[in-house]
């Protein structure tokens, strides 16, 4: 068995075994503590540039299969595991961790003390890092271009490139504009399931394009990077929002969403990645149970009073998790109301999405 590392650019060397594909690849290292989901982290737009260590001991165990993608590809950089686990054992799988790696072409680690480096991103923060099965050394060059690395246009990267359209479950009721800026697969089916008819837009979709569709809602998806690089999507929000159609942003869309109106957005230390972050809803006075995968915040301090109020709270470190506007029918949350698997706790966010189109056309007519 092939030996395979991770060279972090602090330094550190963790050496372990190579799973999946052979090679090398630069990326940012973070860590998810989720105990299952592995098949829809691989496949999160949200993680393009990241390579994942996985918290949980054992991945793989189920398999993977044809069903579960969030997306058409996987967007990984690369993927670390304390063991993977070689012989699944699932009604539903058809494939292995490895063999699914292999047919990504994604560089896998196993059998290294993932506690160790978790512990380590969190006291030092997420760090860039080589990830190299034996054969792929790194010369010089490639460590100084590691330390120098930043993920840069991810949202063009993942974005679909033209319109795809997704009819309802059943009689459609409403038609939403839902922006791909990394969307999941599961968001489609909530709305779909809901008697919608889904068109996922392009992230450039110019505000005409949407404003003369005959929509009666627009969604803004996750996805990945940094909010402030996307300042000519910003420009485009700022004419969404003052539309009058009600707008329901998830992760990367309430941070794109919260720029529009002149909040500001900061890096985290080690971000939220995970299936059990308590969040605070302030208007019912409720905690839910939420999925999360953000490395970025935006900070509660500077949204304007005017405009909108910050909704909802993380629990564990009081970071802005959701905005509400106080005189337009818009909403954001920082999670993952869609996830599967995960705490279904929050689901109740897009019924509260079609109650605001159904309001802003008097009901169901």
């Amino acid at each position: 068995m092939k030996k395979a590392y991770l060279l972090l650019a602090d330094g550190t060397l963790f050496e372990g075994v190579s799973v999946g594909a052979e090679g090398r690849t630069i990326s940012e290292i973070v860590f998810t503590t989720g105990m299952v989901g592995y098949q829809e982290i691989l496949t999160d737009p949200s993680y393009y540039g990241q390579t994942i260590c996985m918290t949980y001991p054992l991945i793989g165990n189920y398999g993977l299969n044809a069903e579960d993608f969030e997306s058409r590809k996987s967007w990984v950089s690369g993927f670390i595991m304390r063991e993977a686990c070689a012989y699944p054992s699932n009604w539903r799988c058809d494939r292995s961790i490895d063999a699914y790696l292999k047919s990504q072409n994604i560089v896998g680690l196993a059998g290294i003390d993932t506690r160790r480096l978790t512990r380590l991103l969190r006291q030092s923060g997420v760090m860039n890092g080589i990830l190299y099965s034996e054969g792929y050394e790194p010369d010089e060059q490639m460590i100084e271009e590691m330390k120098n690395f930043r993920i840069t246009g991810a949202v063009d990267a993942v974005t679909v490139k033209e319109i795809e359209h997704h009819p309802a479950v059943g009689e459609a009721q409403r038609r939403v504009a839902l922006f791909d800026f990394g969307v999941k697969n599961n968001i489609v089916r909530e709305l779909c399931r809901r008697g919608c008819d889904v068109d996922v837009l392009p992230a450039r979709t110019a505000p005409e394009t949407v404003l003369s569709g005959n929509y009666d809602g627009i969604m803004l998806s996750n996805g990945p990077g940094d909010p402030a690089e996307n300042t000519e999507i910003i420009e485009n929000l700022k004419v969404l929002r003052t539309s009058g159609l009600p707008i329901f942003g998830i992760c990367l869309g309430h941070q794109l969403l919260a720029l529009s109106i002149g909040a500001k957005s900061a890096k985290m230390k080690f971000g939220h990645r995970g299936v059990n972050h308590p969040v605070k809803d302030l208007a019912a006075d409720r905690t839910y149970i939420t999925s999360q995968n953000h490395g970025y915040a935006i900070l509660a301090d500077s949204v304007d009073p005017e405009i909108a109020e910050v909704s909802h709270i993380n629990l564990n470190d009081n970071t802005c998790e959701g905005i509400r506007h106080k005189n337009a029918p818009i909403f954001t949350v920082q999670y993952h109301p869609e996830v599967c698997p995960g705490p279904l706790d929050s689901a109740y966010l897009f019924d509260q999405f079609i109650d605001l189109m159904n309001a802003e056309k008097g009901g169901n007519n």
